[in-house]
């Protein structure tokens, strides 16, 4: 009976030892839930757990020792998960070490702070962004210019930024919805807004609040942006004491030839770009390829681009995917010219046969900022008044893995970068 009990000890303290470690595939054949399997990693993270991120193992799968409470969440929100030995663990971090091998065990460290740019009254279905936060579970707070202009950026690690005109142009609705009520008082609430922060004209708070993002990436912020905020964003910068805007959307002229005075030097990411005048146009600029595209629905995909895991392990965990072909989708910014991208940004995303850049990243001062083209990954082209997507009905979906990868990437252990 003695020999017995010590061999049960010695059993159940053996069998731990060859159970030790959960490993979440993010691969295409096993993941019941790409989505929710980065909210168990944040949940994680926030329980001062540190995660392994395995870069282009099994399509970037999550490393986490073993627990109770993490397995029993993973069942709560329904995702895939092992349960694999030291041994196998060994195996797996020896194999990703390998030389031959372009993998790399990133460590996660610390939940990031996020802050979602946003108007108040947007609702979560609005933007991609606020959509996949909710569904995986992560937390966020939402600001707008009021926060901003107060320095409340340096509260938080990373920053998205709502579809957004920061051009003061109201979205360049104009032509098309300027008898509709939802425009009608969005155009007061925004003017109402920079008069309460002591402006004359919405344009020239929004160039204020342009520039204090600017200073919070350069200061060492994350900052992602989507469809318009991508590239109303960069013309901000670049007319910084210019009057682009038309008489209806700010009472005076635009500044004669303001195209010529226009400061490439001041963008984050495009150059040689060529405003569009018209108030009547749905177009900032002629970054943006919605136009320029003529690409069949069907055949509207995009490919990542495959990166060094070893010595390029920024773009290569913004980039993992259980796939390199994604689904294209439209917006008022749905691509970007590939010749107006500044050669010191890296271009992730790509449609090669049109010639435009859909996912592209950047490091501006000690910060990082990333850049992805169009409104929802699955809603083609998702129209004013639409219904929202429901992401329990895509909880493997590509496109949206990469909004998910740049949550993630403030929580990586830190290398000093070049500016």
């Amino acid at each position: 009976m003695r020999k017995f009990a010590v061999f049960l000890i010695l059993f159940l303290f053996v069998s731990k030892g060859f159970a030790s470690y959960i490993l979440i595939p993010m691969d295409a054949d096993t993941q019941k839930n790409h989505l929710k399997a980065y909210g168990i990693t944040y949940w994680s993270l926030e329980k001062d757990v540190k995660v392994k991120w395995l870069l282009n193992y099994r399509g970037g799968s999550f490393l986490l020792p073993d627990s109770e409470a993490i397995q029993r969440e993973c069942k709560i929100r329904g995702v895939s998960f092992e349960i694999i030995s030291d041994t196998k663990t060994e195996q797996i971090l020896k194999e990703i070490a390998s030389p031959s091998k372009n993998m790399e065990a990133v460590v996660l460290e610390k939940a990031p702070k996020i802050a979602v740019y946003t108007p108040q009254g947007k609702l979560p279905w609005d933007d991609a962004v606020t959509m996949v936060l909710s569904y995986a579970e992560i937390p966020y707070e939402t600001i707008y210019d009021e926060e901003v202009l107060k320095d409340e950026l340096l509260l938080y690690d990373w920053l998205h930024l709502h579809h957004e005109d920061f051009t003061g142009q109201y979205g360049k609705f104009y032509g098309r919805y300027r008898q509709a009520a939802w425009y009608i008082q969005e155009k007061k609430d925004a003017e109402a807004l920079a008069t309460k922060l002591g402006y004359t004209k919405v344009s020239e708070e929004k160039r204020d609040v342009s520039l204090k993002i600017r200073d919070y990436v350069v200061g060492g912020g994350f900052m992602f942006a989507m469809c318009s905020a991508t590239e109303s964003f960069d013309i901000a910068l670049s007319a910084d004491g210019i009057d682009i805007c038309e008489p209806m959307f700010d009472g005076d002229a635009s500044d004669g030839n303001y195209q010529a005075k226009i400061d490439f030097d001041k963008t984050f990411a495009f150059k040689d770009y060529t405003l569009e005048r018209s108030p009547l146009v749905y177009e900032f600029s002629s970054i943006d390829m919605t136009m320029k595209r003529k690409i069949p629905k069907e055949t509207d995909y995009f490919s990542l681009m495959d990166f060094s895991a070893k010595w390029d392990p920024i773009p290569t965990m913004l980039c993992q995917n259980h796939t390199a072909l994604v689904k294209g989708f439209m917006g008022q910014t749905t691509s970007f010219t590939r010749d107006q991208i500044k050669s010191n940004v890296l271009i992730m995303g790509e449609n090669k046969t049109n010639g435009e850049a859909k996912y592209i990243h950047g490091i501006k001062g000690k910060g990082f900022f990333t850049f992805y083209g169009g409104h929802d990954p699955e809603d083609y082209t998702h129209q004013v008044g639409d219904p929202k997507t429901e992401l329990s009905l895509h909880p493997t979906s590509p496109g949206y893995r990469l909004i998910l990868n740049n949550v993630l990437f403030p929580a990586a252990k830190k290398k000093k970068q070049k500016t």
